[in-house]
């Protein structure tokens, strides 16, 4: 019986785990980490070493400016961080962007990093798992890996834009697929508009 030692945990913490790896799209990553500082959901950062190399890449942002978007960050081969643990809550877990060598050592429960450790604990977990793959076109291992990750509970889930609602810039798509992607977790991000629900209408031909 619980002798009161200690204070009772919080049920359901808001705390989100993000991978950034390698593949083009780091702004993905990025906009993730504001979004959900401003949705008040804790974020877990894990920053693989070719995504250090893509931000520097992509971006005009030092690795410290990237790391202080996030509440916690850890080293890539950090495989005793709370979050390679089940018994650490979470809501689940985003790579944004994801890589095809990432996407396939999930699949296939290669665990020797970070970010597939704790991907593999959300499948177990049955928590929500989204990978925002970048990658085209794709062979047939690929689609392999993106079905087995399926089967598993995983969600593909690649950052394609959607033009009914009209962007006027990359911001605009990068905003709206952040969106959707929050969606999943329930989240609403309310800064994209959403079909049926904004004066949104197809072009005529």
């Amino acid at each position: 019986m619980y002798d009161g030692a200690k204070p009772a945990r919080q049920p359901n913490p808001r705390r989100m785990v993000v991978g950034i790896t390698g593949a083009t799209g780091i702004v993905y990553g990025v906009r993730l980490l504001k979004a959900l500082r401003h949705l008040g959901i804790e974020s877990h950062l894990v920053v693989s070493k070719a995504g250090e190399m893509t931000r520097a890449y992509e971006t005009d942002l030092s690795s410290e400016a990237l790391k202080a978007l996030a509440d916690v960050v850890y080293a890539p081969s950090d495989i005793a961080a709370p979050i390679s643990s089940g018994s650490f809550r979470t809501m689940g877990m985003i790579i944004a962007p994801c890589s095809v060598r990432t996407m396939s050592d999930i699949a296939h429960g290669v665990t020797s990093g970070l970010i597939s450790r704790a991907a593999d604990v959300a499948l177990k977990e049955r928590r929500r798992l989204v990978l925002m793959l970048r990658e085209t076109p794709l062979h047939a291992g690929h689609l392999k890996s993106m079905l087995a990750i399926t089967e598993m509970g995983g969600i593909i889930a690649p950052p394609v834009p959607a033009f009914y609602a009209h962007p006027q810039s990359l911001d605009d798509m990068v905003t709206h697929t952040i969106g959707r992607v929050l969606d999943l977790y329930d989240l609403d991000l309310n800064a994209f508009p959403r079909w049926g629900e904004e004066a949104v209408l197809p072009v005529a031909d």
